[in-house]
């Protein structure tokens, strides 16, 4: 039985690993075309590089025929998930519930309150030695709609809660019921979304959010509404938002765009009325802590034979 383990954090930085694994660093390389470490055949644990592109997060896979876990240090595991024809049945994904919660909700925040305040504006009057006071709305008594109400939806709302909001409304892939409130199926989007004065995104991108973010969508918000991506880019239909931001409608704050890296003169760069940060809603000196904690819980279990945490799917011999 092959025990190596490919992780993209040096071995000796990360104490309390279990015994009876062998451990590879392996995180690509700066360029992308690091050889690696040992035979891929013999790799039984893929820890997938951060913040790499995507063709090296999924170089190796096609040759681990011996693959029994791929372990993500991201919340959304949609580059793996566009490769499940290339690994072995029984292969179990697995995301990085528990490690960027903080830092993405910390981002979302942010993204909101320089919206609203004017921050951009500031920073650039600032450069040029310009002093305008100005009236901006406040995040006091305004209603928020947050799509996608996983463990970074709910981490958003905590820090939500200290801002006298009028109204939190939460939307997932199915009804439930919560401590703070009900959570509304995405069927029930079309009467939430016109009494949002900002709508978070924070939903994984699969088949059913894909594009989720088009016209209709778009036209339901209400006039002055804010919309915030921290979710993936491709949630949001890149054509239908410039439309809606040329007209001046409505403004938003993204994390992440499709495409990404959004290319030099691309048109969404200079749209009015948009904040545009470079998908940096994980990478924060939050991130080593808690993804060295998710990596030794989890190796453990592998390790003892326990349940995995954040378990995604179990490939079958169709590749799901």
């Amino acid at each position: 039985m092959t025990s190596d383990v490919w992780l993209p954090i040096p071995p000796d930085e990360i104490e309390g690993l279990p015994e009876g694994l062998t451990y590879r660093f392996w995180d690509g390389g700066e360029d992308g075309n690091q050889e690696f470490p040992a035979d891929p055949a013999d790799c039984a644990v893929y820890v997938v590089p951060y913040m790499k592109r995507y063709p090296v997060k999924v170089r190796p896979l096609a040759q681990m025929p011996n693959l029994r876990l791929v372990q993500t240090l991201t919340a959304g595991v949609d580059d793996v998930l566009s490769r499940l024809d290339d690994l072995a049945p029984g292969v179990q994904l697995c995301n990085a519930r528990g490690v960027h919660e903080a830092s993405t909700a910390e981002l979302a925040l942010t993204l909101t309150l320089a919206s609203l305040r004017g921050i951009p504006s500031f920073v650039r009057a600032q450069e040029r030695e310009h002093w305008q006071g100005t009236f901006h709305p406040s995040l006091a008594d305004k209603s928020v709609l947050i799509v996608g109400y996983g463990a970074i939806g709910s981490a958003i709302e905590d820090r939500l809660v200290p801002f006298e909001l009028a109204r939190v409304a939460r939307v997932a892939r199915s009804a439930r019921t919560t401590e703070r409130g009900p959570v509304h199926p995405i069927a029930d989007l079309p009467s939430l979304l016109p009494d949002a004065d900002v709508v978070i995104l924070s939903t994984p991108l699969n088949d059913s959010t894909r594009g989720l973010v088009g016209k209709d969508f778009l036209a339901r918000m209400k006039d002055g509404a804010l919309l915030v991506n921290v979710a993936r880019g491709a949630v949001v239909d890149t054509g239908a938002l410039l439309a809606e931001l040329e007209s001046g409608r409505i403004t938003a704050a993204l994390d992440v765009v499709d495409p990404e890296p959004l290319p030099t003169g691309h048109p969404l760069w200079r749209a009015s009325g948009v904040l545009i940060s470079p998908h940096v809603g994980g990478p924060t000196s939050a991130f080593l802590p808690r993804a060295k904690r998710l990596l030794v819980g989890q190796l453990r279990r592998f390790v003892n034979r326990e349940p995995l945490a954040n378990v995604i799917l179990t490939t079958s011999a169709t590749g799901v």
